[in-house]
């Protein structure tokens, strides 16, 4: 505000700004129209400047070459004629003695208040990618604060004479709200997330809508985004569309229980069937080992005798034979002892058969169990094996976004960028067609 209604020479000005609630004020001198951007009367250089501490002057000239600026930061209480203002020292100079008027446009900017918006999207519909034929209609509610952190930045950005704080939110308040409705839309598809676990998810999506908004404001509006809250994610219940979602799910996991049920008696016919073969393997074995055993005995019988073979040409009795009895009973030991070798052998052999037999038969050893803990909220949970992990993701529980660990890991980690947890959020097969 000005000190005085004067014309051109008149006394000096004391530029300040007294609003309690604004992100940009502009300074007009007395007299001048709210709407005007020429000046009644021209700043002159003594003028008194007070700049409260969280508030930054900006004096704008307007200059043949181009629109240039002096940034004044508070606090700041002097006259407007020291180092301070090196733009306008160059533009007024020495000609009139330091004590010419000068045109310019003063704003101030609140860098120390925050600016509250609240946003609304109604009703629209939302797809969970295990069932894209079918939508829940969901509504969201939230609210944003934003402050002021590059003047320069905001300056590029918006246009000042004129400035309006209402028609400003309101343009955030547009974009958001389309931007909000875009992020919910793709959330359970992006960051894994169930939709009818996203009334459940409100902070987690929070965080995440902010990470993405915040470049977006400080690009299109030149505003710092400091927090964004959702205060409520509402899925119509009462709609024939979410009752029918409700029926599709329902049934898609009695589907799921059925075939693990299935996978358990395929499992057990299996180790039924190879621990069938190991016995008929070591039945087998055996078999063999006494058919070897009746062919050598039968040998040495043989061999035996030979040593009462009648030496006599005459058809005589039979007569002791000195030589074919050595040969019988070298023959037959060695025969005999081969036998014993085999016999040996066969049975250490069907001893280890036996025994490696047994291994089979016996189950073999559970391997370790995997077992990973999560951090839901903060919280560390668990720690659950993969089929808790899997029951967990069909109950929107564990996610893709949902940080794990287990021994052996340095880190956590997202549960998405793990190999051996990402296929339990592959796709879900939809369900089987109507029966004709």
């Amino acid at each position: 505000m000005g000190l005085f209604n004067r014309k051109e020479g008149g006394l000096m000005d004391v530029i300040r700004c007294d609003e309690e609630n604004y992100l940009v004020w502009k300074w007009r001198p007395a007299g001048e129209a709210l709407n005007s951007t020429k000046k009644e009367n021209a700043i002159r250089y003594g003028s008194t400047l007070h700049v409260k501490d969280g508030e930054m002057a900006v004096f704008v000239y307007k200059q043949n070459n181009g629109t240039q600026q002096d940034f004044i930061m508070g606090p700041y209480n002097d006259t407007i004629k020291t180092a301070n203002f090196p733009v306008l020292t160059s533009i007024v100079g020495a000609a009139f003695g330091g004590a010419s008027p000068f045109p310019a446009e003063v704003y101030f900017f609140n860098l120390q208040g925050n600016n509250q918006i609240k946003f609304a999207v109604p009703y629209f519909p939302v797809a969970d990618p295990r069932f894209l034929d079918f939508t829940v209609p969901v509504a969201v509610r939230g609210q944003l604060t934003f402050n002021l952190t590059d003047v320069k930045a905001f300056i590029k950005l918006n246009r000042l004479v004129d400035f309006s704080l209402e028609q400003f939110n309101n343009q955030i308040k547009g974009m958001v709200s389309k931007y909000a409705k875009a992020f919910v839309a793709n959330c359970p598809a992006d960051n894994g997330i169930p939709v009818l676990q996203m009334e459940r998810k409100i902070t987690e999506i929070s965080d995440l809508m902010q990470q993405k908004l915040a470049p977006q404001l400080a690009d299109d509006f030149g505003v710092n985004l400091k927090r964004l809250d959702i205060a409520a994610i509402e899925i119509d219940q009462e709609s024939e569309d979410y009752k029918e979602f409700l029926h599709v799910t329902k049934e898609q996991q009695k589907i799921i229980a059925e075939q693990a049920g299935e996978r358990a008696k395929i499992d057990t016919k299996m180790y039924e069937k190879s621990a069938s073969l190991g016995i008929e393997s070591q039945n087998l074995q055996a078999h063999t080992i006494n058919k070897q055993a009746e062919v050598l005995s039968a040998a040495a019988n043989n061999l035996g005798q030979m040593s009462q073979m009648n030496m006599g040409g005459d058809g005589g009795s039979f007569g002791m034979n000195p030589a074919g009895m050595m040969m019988g009973m070298a023959m037959g030991g060695a025969m005999g002892g081969q036998m014993a070798n085999m016999m040996n052998n066969g049975l250490g052999q069907a001893q280890q058969q036996a025994q490696a037999t047994q291994q089979q038969m016996a189950p073999p050893p559970m391997p370790p169990q995997v077992q990973y803990t999560l951090n839901i909220n903060g919280q560390n949970m668990g720690p659950y094996n993969m089929q808790q992990l899997q029951q967990m993701v069909q109950n929107g529980q564990l996610t893709a976004q949902t940080y794990v660990w287990k021994q052996g890991m340095a880190n956590w980690e997202l549960a998405g960028n793990v190999q051996e947890l990402s296929m339990l959020f592959g796709a879900i097969p939809p369900p089987p067609p109507p029966m004709p």
